[in-house]
């Protein structure tokens, strides 16, 4: 890699067009990737894309002018100080925030590279370019916003952002939510059972581990098998399954740990403790991305939860 101030002023120019090009690609990328689910917001991309298939025009017609018709090539990974962006088929499925967030990122790191680009070329007309460029990346936001107007009209924005909610909901919290909750419910009896059947805080840590792993292990199966997506819009089985299952690990392993505690009744307080986050946590999350009003979800969790836990204890009492 070369530090940018080693560039002269053909391989800034070269450089540049190549930038132009990227972006370009990577904005019908994200076009692409969005016309199923957000085609408003997909148009919007595009008009992004041919605007810098504009840019690369003027920036290459300049480029022939000054050094004729041989461009090397160099690319933004080839010179130091560049940010790094994934490829958008690694983001793949597209969020409607996260490539709007991108966007933005790219139009300032262009327009940063613009700037310093102008600053250090010597040649009028270079120097001109660069800085229209500059400015044009500045604006390229305030056009992004006047374009989205434009496509995202009548309420089609707050529609796309609704749409991009549900499936957040769908495709992440859903399975997240079925994971905690069967980890952090489904795991009380067999851990608190075995920590009053043999007063041992090993035991019971050694149980609470192999019943939080081989629940996360079941249910993520279960989940990845119970629905391929395609019809529910809920995503892919396996990423679905995958959550499902760390969730429900991360359930049962919560209130698990504290038994490493060597003293008995100790490790037992704060695994009571732990429990009773967990479930508030639980009910957070039915409330803020299920609807469920807080009142009621605290009922059937905390109901829910105070009768495993009550059986574990009983169980290992007798």
């Amino acid at each position: 890699m070369r530090n940018f101030s080693e560039l002269n002023e053909r391989e800034i120019l070269a450089l540049s067009i190549a930038n132009e090009e990227e972006d370009g690609r990577i904005y019908a990328d994200i076009a692409d990737g969005l016309t199923e689910n957000y085609p408003d917001t997909a148009r919007i991309f595009l008009d992004i894309a041919k605007e810098e298939g504009e840019h690369r025009k003027w920036l290459i017609d300049l480029y022939v002018q000054k050094f004729g018709q041989h461009i090397p090539l160099i690319r933004r990974q080839d010179v130091r100080g560049f940010i790094q962006h994934k490829p958008v088929w690694q983001l793949r499925p597209l969020r409607i925030e996260a490539v709007r967030t991108l966007a933005e990122d790219m139009e300032a790191e262009t327009a940063r590279f613009y700037r310093a680009a102008a600053a250090s070329s010597t040649d009028a007309a270079i120097r001109k370019l660069l800085g229209t460029l500059a400015e044009k990346e500045v604006q390229h936001r305030r056009e992004a916003q006047s374009i989205e107007q434009q496509h995202l009209a009548g309420g089609r924005r707050e529609a796309e952002d609704e749409h991009a909610a549900r499936r957040f909901v769908l495709q992440v919290v859903q399975p997240g939510l079925v994971g905690l909750m069967d980890g952090s419910v489904s795991t009380l009896a067999p851990v608190f059972a075995a920590a009053f059947a043999m007063h041992s805080s090993w035991n019971a840590f050694v149980v609470g581990l192999a019943a939080s792993v081989g629940a996360g292990i079941s249910m993520g199966f279960a989940e990845a098998l119970s629905d391929d997506g395609k019809l529910s819009g809920r995503g892919t089985p396996l990423l679905r399954g995958l959550i499902c299952g760390l969730m429900t690990v991360l359930g049962g392993i919560g209130h698990t740990l504290p038994f490493l505690i060597g003293d008995f009744w100790t490790a037992t307080s704060v695994a009571a403790v732990i429990v009773v986050l967990e479930l508030a946590a639980i009910t957070w999350i039915r409330a803020r991305y299920m609807e469920t009003p807080v009142f009621s979800a605290a009922m059937q969790v905390a109901f829910g939860g105070a009768l495993v836990f009550a059986t574990g204890v009983l169980i290992g009492s007798s």
